[in-house]
């Protein structure tokens, strides 16, 4: 990781060209985050910054993390991620990191929580294929059979209904359309996990060309 920062969806739009194509982004709130910690190989055993995002009010911070935000001299901030950077001495506890250390057209890698669906069936959850409708079938959404009959158990890693969402998701080689450092907005081509108003993590991206 080289360049990275927190930030928040904030909705889909599109983008109209010169020549006149129309190209879906995402726009990403990105920053300002301000630097909390710096870890070392020595003291910590890797090197790492952790950044904070989005404002908080006081009586809403717990005490061990007024502490630690005393400690460091910086304001109380609603998230604390930490990044794995081997550049740790590029950076100041209490420096503020803004959109603009992204360029447009350059990759970036999204990561974000995904939308929750609640408890959901298989076909909702991993697409299958429903049953037939009509000569009597009594099976049309139902998942089908359970476990073979020679073990008489179920497999690990059984497809099934269960809980759908809310999970990690990173997609990877966005192409950056749009950056506007004074509002602190980026425009990535196509879509980003998460519901608006979700957090995401924005940093270079580790597959491009």
């Amino acid at each position: 990781m080289s360049k990275a920062i927190l930030g928040k969806k904030v909705g889909m739009t599109q983008i109209l060209t010169d020549d006149g194509k129309a190209i879906p982004v995402t726009v990403l709130e990105a920053g300002p985050c301000v630097v909390i910690q710096k870890k070392t190989k020595e003291n910590d055993g890797y090197n790492a910054i952790q950044i904070g995002y989005g404002e908080i009010r006081e009586k809403l911070v717990n005490k061990p993390l007024k502490g630690h935000f005393a400690k460091y001299g910086v304001k109380p901030v609603r998230y604390i991620r930490e990044l794995r950077t081997d550049n740790v001495d590029e950076y100041e506890v209490g420096q503020e990191i803004k959109a603009d250390i992204f360029t447009e057209g350059q990759k970036v890698d999204v990561v974000g929580t995904s939308k929750g669906r609640g408890f959901a069936g298989t076909i909702k959850r991993h697409g299958f294929r429903r049953g037939p409708m009509t000569h009597g079938s009594k099976s049309h959404r139902r998942p089908g059979s359970a476990g073979p009959l020679g073990p008489q158990r179920t497999f690990k890693g059984k497809r099934a209904p269960g809980h759908y969402g809310v999970d990690r998701v990173t997609v990877q080689n966005l192409e950056l359309v749009k950056v506007d450092p004074e509002r602190n907005l980026i425009a990535v081509k196509g879509a980003v996990p998460g519901p608006r108003g979700g957090l995401v993590v924005i940093k270079d991206s580790i597959k491009a060309k």
